[in-house]
């Protein structure tokens, strides 16, 4: 019989590993063990590549950049540092958000002789600079303020000052304590020379001059908070309607602009660019919940949900307009609900005022005579404490603007937000320009206290374009992709499968089956993919779709088993919805994680040729097969690469959404096989505890002889699909980690690869690139009185890089939609010594060689491919049942740290696929296809 790719997995402690093997090459190795490196010195420091100069090749092209040139008139001062502590009067901490610059603004104008006129740079919590020193190492003041709204409303006061509508509480009513009374503490805490400003500009980085970039960083923030704005990071929203966008759900998309000083080789520079964060809708409560819940009315919504989604958001009390935090809801309805109301004009015999049970609706209406028009029968909004509950009926309730909204968004919501903020490239500079010219830094006296003044012109840069790499297609032809596209339109792919053993599984009712496998076939033949009719076609039963996803998925499955005689090689599933459905998920975990079957997902809606087209690219590569390839692949001339043995690895780690903090970590590595080739790839998955980023199971040690790490599998894989090689070159890409973090990688995740390859052969040496990819960053490039994108194979390695490291920005793709956001690959490490110019081309190449598309992508395949299979691993973790995740079920719990599931061994008990199967072998496309796509 012919091959069935087992996509299987191997479970170690808390890791999962997902690979696909030959059951007749299960590989061992011997005095293959690989030595760590003796001229890497990695632990306890940051081991950051030297600059190396600059590139040459490729049509020069002039452009300009949202970086803004600054100069800075002082560098002999300093900037001290000085802790702050905030307390009321009866000594309680200030734990206010806010109230902090509030407090700091009035020391200020209150004791400005006592401060020597010094301007604060204060970071609204417990740090605050100055240019040169205060008058005394440790100041104490006493300020008062008129205004300030209390976060610590205790729960026993009404919303206008008049009794409380509050339940169960019959103790005598007090009025809330609320201090306006602050008293102040600023300690010194450290000197900070502004040449380290200087320093940071010629390469000379250190504690100081990142601590210095900080302080003016946070001068920026004061800034912004001064203009009522808010604050994430480094990016700022103000509260202008004509900056929010509708994109569903009660949710708005904020427009605003992220503003922060960046060193480079041109000197000092401010990156400003646009930025957009979620945020609450504004306005009545109840509006706000019938977008969210898209509800007819307020008598259909779900109040258990609407309690989660209220808890903590703040609102403003009509006709108060008094500010107060939503603890939950009441459990009755407003006519409903009771509460203990103090009577002052009635005693009792102790000559206490009398308790009158009373509901909150007659409290408001007939007490406080405020016509409520819906909300009698509708819960209460509670302010107070759960034990002791301030209630407020629903329609005097508005949300309070500049909420962020910080769950995960869907996939409506996703795509309404991307095709609503997209700026061509002409707009985005118009936009940065008045937003430069509206926040007037220069007139900030802080700044200027520091010398600091920012031009308002775009900084111009050289860049040069490089050519697209000639392609390789089916027999024998060159392909030449223009503009960064290319398309097999009349042409064959390099390398074709066969689909022979297969078949469809319907899940939408709507499609007509024999025509669509009938034009599949006939495409496949055009692209040389010999496709044999499938074996059958799986309709779904008309009582089977009122079943959750799980089961439907379930009793296909029990179909199939039934009347399949053997192993599939392929499943085409037909699902109803194309963006969202919730049968993908399942059924994916079903095929891949239980069965290891290849399957490819698509909706049968607007079906033509070049859909058709674009499904078997995928389909294609899944099985094995090759689309297209570097004609340097074949020569083989590959600077540097050809000539010695490569891998090629692609690292990304991916969590779970925004609020899901018991969700697993999902870490993916994908390496390169079958050297010189770098377009055929082959991915190991396994989780991890949640949000944490550096790769922890690269390097597994469980006995003296047995290693179980990822590194380990894709060296040998490496070693078997490339003529028993080793690689001697390891070229490590990294994706998903922030500047701060290149120190970690460096010295914990090339560090367990050099372990893995000492446990292998202890007198290996391989030499090491290690380079990071970063996609979140706010620099852009434009051309200069042109409204087009920056032509693809862009790449910019001088003026606003790194003054000393080896970093550049490539701009791969073609920007078809909005401003191009190109990829800035910083070179942690090069043992190797590549030139400018090789490494650029090797990582221009690199964007060319992704099965999935006809399209240059933004970023290098390996990488791609890894988030790819992260992200289909995390589609399964959805679908883990809670009770599963437990201990007791094979997850893992670290001290202090929430279990890790593990995902079920393959091959399960699918009973008609013959276990004797010759299982053939590491393939990258299968790996490839069953972690990733649809």
């Amino acid at each position: 019989m012919g091959f069935y790719a087992l996509f299987s997995l191997q479970i170690s402690d808390s890791l999962i590993l997902l690979q696909i093997f030959r059951f007749s090459s299960i590989w061992t190795l011997s005095k293959m063990e690989m030595g760590r490196c003796p001229s890497l010195c990695l632990h306890h420091h940051l081991c950051l590549l030297m600059w190396r100069g600059l590139g040459s090749k490729g049509q020069k092209i002039t452009l300009l950049t949202n970086h803004f040139k600054v100069n800075v008139g002082s560098v002999d001062g300093h900037f001290f540092h000085y802790c702050v502590s905030l307390s009321y009067e009866d000594g309680r901490p200030v734990d206010g958000k806010g109230v902090g610059r509030k407090v700091i603004d009035r020391v200020q104008e209150t004791y400005s002789n006592e401060l020597d006129g010094k301007d604060f740079a204060y970071d609204g919590e417990k740090s605050l600079f100055t240019v040169g020193p205060l008058p005394n190492n440790k100041l104490e003041f006493t300020v008062v303020l008129e205004d300030v709204t209390s976060n610590r409303n205790n729960g026993n006061a009404s919303p206008d000052g008049h009794e409380s509508p509050n339940a169960h509480d019959r103790k005598r009513i007090k009025r809330p304590y609320q201090s306006k009374t602050f008293k102040v503490e600023i300690s010194f805490a450290a000197k900070i020379p502004m040449l380290a400003i200087q320093n940071a500009l010629r390469g000379q980085e250190s504690d100081n001059s990142q601590e210095a970039l900080r302080v003016l960083d946070i001068i920026l923030r004061q800034h912004a908070a001064k203009q009522g704005c808010l604050l994430v990071r480094q990016s700022f929203f103000q509260n202008n309607p004509d900056n929010f966008t509708d994109i569903g759900g009660g949710v708005l998309g904020c427009r605003g602009f992220h503003s922060s000083f960046r060193a480079s080789q041109g000197g000092l520079s401010l990156n400003i660019d646009v930025s957009t964060t979620m945020i609450i809708q504004p306005g009545p409560v109840v509006d706000f919940l019938l977008a969210n819940q898209n509800a007819r009315d307020p008598y259909s919504l779900d109040w258990t949900k609407a309690k989660r989604t209220l808890k903590n958001l703040r609102i403003k009390v009509n006709p108060s307009n008094q500010e107060y935090k939503i603890t939950g809801l009441s459990e009755q309805m407003c006519k409903d609900q009771l509460f203990s109301l103090k009577q002052k004009s009635v005693k009792n015999d102790n000559g206490e005022a009398e308790n009158l049970e009373i509901t909150v609706y007659d409290y408001f209406v007939n007490h406080r005579n405020i016509q409520l028009s819906y909300s009698a029968d509708l819960p209460c909004i509670n302010v107070g404490k759960p034990k002791r509950p301030t209630y407020i009926p629903l329609e005097l309730c508005s949300l309070v603007s500049l909420q962020r909204y910080t769950k995960a968004l869907t996939t409506f919501q996703r795509a309404s937000l991307v095709e609503k903020s997209r700026q061509k490239p002409q707009e985005r500079m118009t936009v940065l320009s008045s937003a430069l010219q509206r926040s007037n830094y220069n007139a900030d006296s802080m700044l200027r206290s520091c010398g600091v003044a920012i031009s308002t012109n775009f900084t111009q840069v050289e860049g040069r374009v490089l050519p697209a790499p000639r392609l390789k297609v089916g027999n024998g032809e060159d392909f030449f992709p223009r503009n960064g596209r290319w398309n097999f339109n009349n042409k064959k792919l390099v390398e074709p499968t066969k689909i022979e053993r297969w078949a469809v599984v319907n899940f939408s009712a709507r499609c007509d089956t024999n025509s669509l496998v009938r034009d599949l076939i006939r495409c496949g033949d055009m692209k040389g993919i010999r496709i044999d009719p499938p074996f059958d076609v799986f309709q779904e039963s008309n009582q089977n779709r009122r079943c959750s996803p799980v089961v439907r998925v379930e009793k296909m499955f029990e179909d199939i088993q039934s009347k399949l005689p053997g192993a599939p090689q392929f499943l085409l599933c037909l699902l109803p919805d194309r963006k969202n459905s919730d049968l993908y998920g399942p059924w994916k975990r079903k095929n891949l994680a239980e069965f290891g079957i290849v399957t490819q997902c698509m909706a049968p809606t607007r079906v033509n040729d070049q859909y058709l087209t674009n499904l078997l690219l995928k389909i294609n590569a899944k099985l094995g097969g090759l689309n297209s390839m570097l004609a340097i692949e074949q020569t083989p001339s590959i600077p540097v690469v050809s000539k010695v043995p490569t891998i090629i690895l692609g690292m990304d780690v991916s969590h779970g959404s925004p609020g899901q903090s018991d969700i697993p970590s999902i870490a993916a590595v994908v390496s390169s096989r079958q050297w010189p080739l770098i377009s055929r790839y082959r991915a190991s998955v396994r989780t991890q505890s949640p949000k944490l980023e550096m790769i922890d199971s690269l390097f597994k040690r469980v006995s003296d002889k047995e290693d179980e790490g990822i590194i380990r599998e894709v060296l040998l894989d490496f070693y078997t699909s490339s003529g028993k090689r080793k690689p001697d070159q390891i070229i490590i890409f990294r994706d998903g980690v922030s500047e701060s973090q290149f120190n970690q990688v460096l010295n914990i995740e090339l560090d367990q690869v050099i372990e893995a390859c000492k446990f292998l052969d202890e007198n290996w040496n391989p030499k090491f690139v290690v380079i990071v990819a970063q996609k979140n960053h706010h620099t852009k490039f434009f051309q200069q009185g042109s409204p087009d994108n920056v032509p693809p194979g862009t790449v910019i390695d001088n003026k606003i890089c790194h003054p000393k490291n080896n970093d550049f920005y490539l701009c791969a793709h073609a920007g078809m939609i909005g401003t191009t956001r190109p990829t800035h690959y910083h070179v942690l490490l090069d043992q190797i010594g590549f030139s400018a110019d090789d490494l650029q081309e090797l990582v221009h190449s690199l964007s060319y060689v992704y099965q999935r598309s006809t399209t240059a992508i933004s970023v290098v395949a390996p990488i791609c491919y890894a988030h790819l299979a992260a992200s289909q691993v995390g589609t399964f973790m959805k679908f883990e049942d809670a009770s599963e995740t437990s201990s007791s079920h094979g997850g893992v719990k670290a001290p202090g740290a929430v279990p890790v599931p593990q995902l079920p061994r393959s091959g399960g008990s699918f009973d008609p696929f013959p276990s004797q199967l010759d299982k053939t072998g590491l393939d990258h496309s299968h790996s490839l296809g069953a972690v990733g796509g649809e």
